[in-house]
């Protein structure tokens, strides 16, 4: 009987192996049907991207032009990039990162079964490291929905797909093993992430992280790592910027316009929150306020502090900014507020940078000292472009050009004075610049500090 009971069990194991988990308990065993769901959505991306060759200071010499310039080394150089992505919508809507195919000449994606469409870049952000394309010619492609992102919960099972190393498309399991993640990864990016301990490597960037029900709930885009592949910490953007992204894109929108605070702060720690009237670390401080800030405008004032954007609570900037991006221009935000330690909410609206005043833009012609530098008029659309600091005003380099960087000068800087005179405005800077002036002393701010500047026309 015990020999006719071992035989009997010996029949069943294989019957067993090959039953399908009929819940999500059983589905922890084997992630095979899951897999097979989600595997055909994701794509492999090969792009070329044009890039410039760098230039060092002593190449940018006009001496050094005149006699030995290279007129091959002007040519933009192609470079081929390879990532994935993640397919969005029936019609070929497909999300990736932006330093995949941001820049790209020519994209070329290859379905899981195999199939190639040429692609285009609908929208895309170098900041947010995002990028939406559309695969032409698509028609009833199978795609992944996006889950809410603040329904994720730390301890999650989860599946990264993607096309590491281009050796082919690859799954490889973990969890999420944090939320709300701001910080530099690998790639030097900044922003707002969910965190997972499967295995990504290059070439995973712009696949997909998702849930065990097969939902998207974050884009891979970077991991932590000193020896270059993967050691248990990667970054995925969260879905709900992603959809954020999509409409944007479905109103043909070409970059992203993400909404304005206009305020500088800074997280609450534990020895500040006492005299704040806190009773635990936590927030954003408020030290400074631009007079065109939504925030001043619905009565914020500095020593407040952030708590929660939309009921949601915010820690730093980068998660602040996050919240008002997935919530949208146009619309407002419930911001929540302690002051004097009471806690208030405010009605924020959601608005871009004002562009105004007008920028007056210049370039320096070519009898300038510095031809090619662009420079503008500072507005608070400058400064949420350029990530300057709130009071900043007068004039800024946009574009430092071929001969900026010889002297100097980069992108950003702002021009206080030169030879002594100061510039308010861009027609005083090209005066000051032009060719009759052969001895320069330019005084510019950078960041918190002040950098003098000489050289010779």
């Amino acid at each position: 009987m015990r020999y006719l009971l071992m035989i009997l069990t010996l029949l069943a194991a294989p019957l067993a192996a090959q039953q399908v988990p009929s819940s999500a308990a059983q589905m922890q065993l084997s992630f095979v049907p899951l897999v097979k769901q989600a595997t055909p959505a994701v794509v492999n991306i090969y792009a070329r991207i044009l890039t410039k060759p760098q230039r060092t200071p002593l190449q940018a010499d006009p001496f050094f032009e005149r006699f030995f310039r290279d007129p091959f080394s002007e040519r933009p150089r192609v470079q081929n990039s390879l990532g994935s992505g993640v397919i969005l919508s029936a019609d070929g809507i497909v999300v990736s990162n932006y330093h995949v195919v941001g820049t790209a000449t020519d994209i070329r994606v290859v379905l899981n079964d195999r199939r190639e469409f040429s692609a285009h870049v609908l929208l895309g952000d170098a900041e947010s490291d995002l990028a939406i394309l559309k695969l032409e010619g698509a028609a009833d492609l199978p795609f992944l929905e996006l889950r809410n992102s603040d329904a994720v919960e730390v301890g999650e099972l989860a599946l990264a797909i993607g096309n590491p190393f281009g050796v082919g498309q690859t799954v490889s399991s973990g969890i999420v093993s944090g939320l709300a993640r701001s910080g530099a990864a690998d790639n030097g990016g900044q922003g707002y992430f969910i965190q997972t301990d499967a295995p990504i490597n290059p070439g995973n960037s712009g696949g997909a992280l998702i849930d065990m029900a097969g939902r998207l709930i974050g884009v891979n885009t970077s991991i932590l790592t000193r020896s270059g592949g993967s050691n248990g910490i990667g970054f995925a953007i969260p879905a709900d910027l992603v959809a954020a992204f999509v409409a944007q894109a479905r109103a043909g929108e070409v970059a992203f316009s993400r909404p304005w605070a206009g305020l500088a702060g800074q997280p609450v720690d534990a020895d500040m929150a006492g005299p704040l009237g806190l009773d635990r670390p936590g927030g954003i401080i408020v030290s400074g306020l631009h007079r065109a800030s939504p925030f001043n405008a619905a009565g914020l004032q500095v020593g407040d502090v952030i708590v929660s954007v939309d009921d949601q609570p915010v820690n730093t900037p980068s998660e602040m900014v996050y919240r008002m991006s997935v919530a949208g221009l146009g619309h407002s935000a419930r911001v929540g507020v302690r002051r004097d330690g009471v806690l208030q909410e405010m009605t924020v609206a959601l608005i871009a940078a004002p562009d105004e005043p007008d920028r007056a833009e210049v370039t320096l012609g070519t009898r300038s000292l510095l031809p090619g530098l662009r420079a503008a008029r500072i507005n608070p659309a400058v400064i949420s472009e350029l990530n300057l600091p709130l009071e900043s005003s007068g004039v800024v380099v946009m574009d430092a050009g071929r001969y900026g960087p010889r002297v100097g000068l980069r992108d950003g800087d702002v021009i206080l004075s030169v030879n002594g005179l100061e510039v308010a405005e861009t027609h005083s800077l090209a005066a000051l610049l032009s060719g009759e002036v052969r001895r320069i002393q330019m005084v510019i701010q950078r960041g918190d500090r002040r950098v003098a500047l000489r050289f010779r026309g």
